[in-house]
């Protein structure tokens, strides 16, 4: 298999412990299932914004080089990656907004984004690996839920690599139109900044109003 490096930043990976690899899905792959595709989300936990997700399905001759959890990767190594899955995958990215979170609640809204963006993915796969303990509900073929799975599988970890920055994007997008919270800094996680800003300003619309310290009812769980 191969593996490309990021064009121009050859030391951006040099320090990165080893992570996760392909034998899960071509475990899969050896049972007959393929294309094997990755989903994972961004943005569970936020007060504000969307959760995002993505689905990926990697060319196993062409992995991308320094793939892993999305936590695990600076910034830098984030938006190089971003840029050669676009490149060398067949990807999908769908999301749920506070509304629909607020309405479902974050785990369905969640499953429900995953479900999305497996659903667009323009090759469709015969398998899925879900990040969690959860198969998404009505996904269009047989899944599989890998607990931690970004640190396990480079399908998954590409999936989170593509829903964090583009979560980010949007966040930092949303800094422009509501610039009073200050969403580029923090992408809309409950730092003390951002519910200062809250208890100054009031939530506007891209909170989420069922989680706390948003709710009426502030003795309920998110």
């Amino acid at each position: 298999m191969k593996r490309r490096t990021p064009p121009d930043s050859p030391s951006l990976f040099d320090t990165l412990a080893l992570g996760p690899d392909f034998s899960i899905e071509t475990m899969a792959m050896k049972d007959g299932l393929f294309p094997v595709a990755g989903t994972d989300e961004a943005g569970r936990g936020p007060l504000a914004g969307p959760v995002v997700a993505a689905a990926v399905i990697l060319d196993p001759e062409n992995i991308p080089a320094g793939l892993n959890d999305s936590k695990k990767l600076s910034m830098a190594q984030r938006e190089a990656l971003f840029e050669i899955i676009l490149e060398n995958a067949t990807v999908s990215i769908a999301s749920s907004s506070s509304r629909h979170i607020d309405e479902r609640d974050i785990r369905k809204a969640s499953l429900d984004a995953m479900r999305r963006a497996v659903a667009g993915l323009t090759l469709a796969p015969r398998h899925v690996l879900v990040d969690g303990k959860d198969v998404p509900p009505g996904l269009i073929c047989s899944g599989k839920a890998v607990v931690k799975g970004d640190a396990r599988s480079v399908s998954i970890a590409a999936a989170s690599i593509l829903a964090k920055v583009t979560r980010d994007r949007m966040m930092a997008r949303a800094g422009f139109l509501y610039p009073d919270y200050g969403f580029a800094g923090h992408a809309g996680y409950g730092t003390v900044q951002h519910r200062a800003a809250i208890a100054i300003h009031g939530p506007c619309p891209l909170h989420r109003m069922s989680f706390r310290p948003l709710r009426k009812d502030e003795g309920s769980e998110t």
